[in-house]
């Protein structure tokens, strides 16, 4: 059922490739300071509906309620002003720029605001404010000792972090996380967690991921999909003991 304190959710969603269904009446709703995570076996539309609600992909059908209120599925260049943020699987820093010119890039909005003024190297009070905030969300991350290091000197774990690290710069209201633990061990993984229950308390977070324990650890309420459909969804126990589920993505030993 539908809430009105919902900060994102999108009802009858519909997409084909062709004549392919990718997803057919998909619904899925992300509460404010909550974590949702989105799982289901490859190829089941976890990524095109992420791209959706990101605009990436243009769905045939559905509607889009952003804290409470209809509006069009979102453009690309909206998300910055609609206050949603998106990391992705393959990380996308810029290797030639050290780690807080990637992260300064993520705060544009304050640049569009007229916070900050545009243009790297300048030593002015404008450029020293966006330092600080990239520096402040780099140490929130635990990589401040990355600041001053290229980005393509980095470990994939760190690049991880950097990643964050940008998309929180921007302060967004809602941040979606693609694949966080991939490639990641199990100290990271730890490490992880941590960082997305303390998010909560300033934004909500929209995961997917293949690792279930990180979805069944900081997740309130997971969907999941299978062949483009919401099969079940709710708390972690309840998606953990659905027939549907163990058949289609955990395995029914499980």
């Amino acid at each position: 059922m539908s809430t009105n304190n919902a900060a994102l959710r999108v009802e009858g969603v519909n997409i084909s490739f062709g004549g392919l269904r990718a997803l057919n009446d998909v619904y899925l709703e992300i509460g404010k300071n909550e974590v949702v995570g989105l799982i289901g076996p490859n190829g089941a539309g976890k990524t095109t509906l992420f791209n959706a609600l990101c605009g990436l992909v243009k769905p045939d059908s559905g509607k889009f309620y952003l804290d409470g209120k209809e509006q069009n599925f979102p453009q690309t260049a909206q998300l910055v002003d609609l206050g949603i943020a998106r990391t992705l699987q393959g990380i996308g820093l810029f290797g030639d720029l050290t780690v807080l010119e990637n992260v300064m890039i993520g705060a544009q909005k304050f640049a569009r605001s007229g916070l900050i003024s545009a243009g790297f190297g300048r030593n002015n009070r404008d450029e020293r404010e966006l330092k600080e905030r990239a520096m402040h969300y780099l140490e929130n991350v635990y990589a401040i000792g990355l600041a001053n290091r290229r980005a393509d000197t980095l470990s994939y774990p760190d690049t991880k972090r950097v990643a964050i690290a940008r998309a929180l710069v921007g302060e967004p209201k809602i941040l979606m996380l693609d694949e966080p633990a991939g490639g990641l061990g199990s100290q990271d993984i730890e490490w992880m967690n941590l960082l997305i229950r303390n998010l909560t308390a300033q934004m909500s977070v929209l995961i997917v991921e293949h690792h279930m324990d990180v979805v069944m650890t900081v997740c309130s309420k997971l969907y999941v999909l299978n062949f483009g459909e919401v099969i079940a969804s709710g708390n972690a126990e309840t998606v953990r003991r659905d027939p549907a589920v163990m058949a289609a993505y955990l395995g029914t030993g499980a």
